[in-house]
């Protein structure tokens, strides 16, 4: 396998994707899920004290806090919501309401985050979603509502913005002359992986026609901020395949980059979360995954002209990076990074692997004694898939194929939290493991058994994705899209 220049790879087996599997033969585990999730939202929402803040992991079964960031709210009460959008219950729907309402105005203006897009558009963006698709009743001041917590999130997660030195456009950056990216809570030299995919924020914001605004009635445009941050994780974030690098395999993504404030120049990537910056971190690779895949959609729904005065770059040129990115991710994830099954350890140069052997070779082992899979990376990554392979039409049909087969694995009983007293949904998600944050029960050596409210929502986000599909509803996107 030749991953780069000049340098040879021992051939390894890539994931087992079944070619077979289609959304239709899914229906019966995504009917399971919508059940249990409609019990476990009303589980948590009644178990659970806000007033330490929001859940973010569940230790022997019961959802905690963690104190990092408040980066999970929106999923808790988003899971309510696309509970509702899959089963129709409307107690469910009124949670979902009520605890937006009543819980989520401080993250709208939270200055101190890059999660805008988790957690307002898990919940402002689906009731809005839900009324224009008229599956609940359109209320003028209720959209209007919805519209303005989005446009200011966007706006407010825009601000978060650092310039990036340009000594000479490059093609992995669609030949632009200016950069910049959206800074994570780590300071104004950090550009995290994650923020790919809470860009949709700014997309919507713009698409609902806003702007922020600076001093002296100084205007930025959303859209031009989105697309310089995506070009700029491009080049900087992402590794290609094409250099003399010693690690550098197309599709591989660092967790961090960081950037000479003094001048805007790149010095070095780094990670908080992953083992190193030159293996791949897989929540990390998801979010690059879904995170591009999901934008190529939203772009397809722009006039050329009107991106081109947005952005002041060629459409064409932009969606090119854009799927060079989302291929090359993909890509990665499927022969580098993923058991035979799918599923992914929680970084591909985690030292324990080592003594688990070929563990390529065999589907993914939640109950090891080296190294914890991450679930919650795999469930992101499966939509990500899933959007690029629609996105691409013909040419996609791999990626499809590799989505649905690693939801058919993640709605399995090794997966799915069918313990009614456990309070989660996907099973074997990890959180921070260099900061030794995850739970490890009684008899094991690393994490497992447990859930994350990030995995719980993207589980069922990837359900009602799917359930869509297999019925011919109407696509799930975050945008609004006139040839639908």
């Amino acid at each position: 396998m030749k991953h780069s220049r000049g340098r040879l790879c021992h051939k390894v087996p890539a994931m087992k994707i079944d070619e077979t599997v289609s959304p239709q033969q899914l229906a019966q585990q995504l009917d399971r899920l919508f059940t249990l999730a409609a019990q476990k939202v009303r589980l948590i929402d009644k178990t659970w004290d806000a007033s330490k803040g929001a859940p973010v992991f569940t230790v022997q079964g019961n959802y905690t806090s963690k104190g990092w960031t408040e980066w999970t709210q929106g999923f808790q009460y988003g899971c309510a919501i696309l509970a509702f959008d899959a089963t129709g219950d409307e107690q469910l729907l009124q949670l979902g309401r009520d605890r937006t309402l009543k819980q989520m105005a401080p993250h709208v203006t939270h200055t101190g985050v890059h999660d805008h897009g988790f957690n307002n558009l898990s919940t402002y963006g689906n009731l809005r979603r839900l009324m224009r698709e008229n599956r609940i009743p359109h209320n003028e001041w209720e959209n209007h509502f919805c519209e303005l917590a989005i446009k200011a999130s966007g706006a407010v997660q825009a601000n978060r913005w650092s310039g990036a030195l340009v000594r000479e456009p490059s093609p992995k950056s669609a030949g632009s002359t200016s950069l910049g990216y959206i800074y994570s809570f780590n300071g104004p030299h950090s550009l995290f992986v994650d923020t790919m995919r809470t860009l949709r924020i700014l997309g919507l914001a713009w698409q609902l026609g806003h702007k922020l605004m600076h001093e002296g009635d100084r205007s930025a445009d959303l859209l031009k901020r989105l697309v310089l941050h995506a070009l700029c994780t491009n080049q900087y974030i992402l590794f290609h395949g094409d250099s003399q690098h010693v690690y550098d395999v197309r599709g591989r993504t660092s967790h961090e980059a960081v950037f000479n404030r003094s001048d805007g120049s790149f010095r070095n990537r780094s990670t908080q979360q992953g083992y190193s910056p030159f293996s791949t971190w897989t929540r990390g690779l998801a979010w690059a995954m879904l995170g591009y895949a999901e934008q190529l959609e939203f772009f397809a729904a722009i006039d050329e002209s009107r991106f081109a005065s947005s952005v002041g770059l060629n459409k064409a040129e932009v969606v090119k990076v854009f799927e060079s990115a989302a291929k090359a991710t993909c890509d990665h994830y499927i022969a580098d990074c993923s058991a035979l099954d799918g599923i992914v350890y929680w970084d591909d140069g985690a030292p324990g692997l080592t003594k688990l052997g070929d563990w390529r070779s065999r589907d993914g082992e939640p109950f090891n004694d080296y190294e914890p899979v991450d679930s919650s990376a795999s469930v992101i990554a499966a939509q990500g898939l899933l959007r690029l392979g629609r996105y691409l039409g013909g040419a996609g049909t791999r990626y499809l194929a590799a989505g649905l087969t690693i939801a058919q694995r993640l709605l399995s009983d090794d997966y799915l939290a069918a313990d009614p007293n456990h309070q989660g949904l996907l099973l074997h998600s990890v959180y921070h493991r260099p900061n030794n944050w995850d739970y490890i029960p009684p008899g094991r050596k690393v994490p497992c058994g447990e859930s994350s409210m990030w995995g719980d929502y993207h589980l069922l986000e990837l359900a009602v994705h799917i359930d869509r599909l297999a019925h011919g509803k109407p696509y799930l996107a975050f945008f609004d899209d006139a040839r639908s």
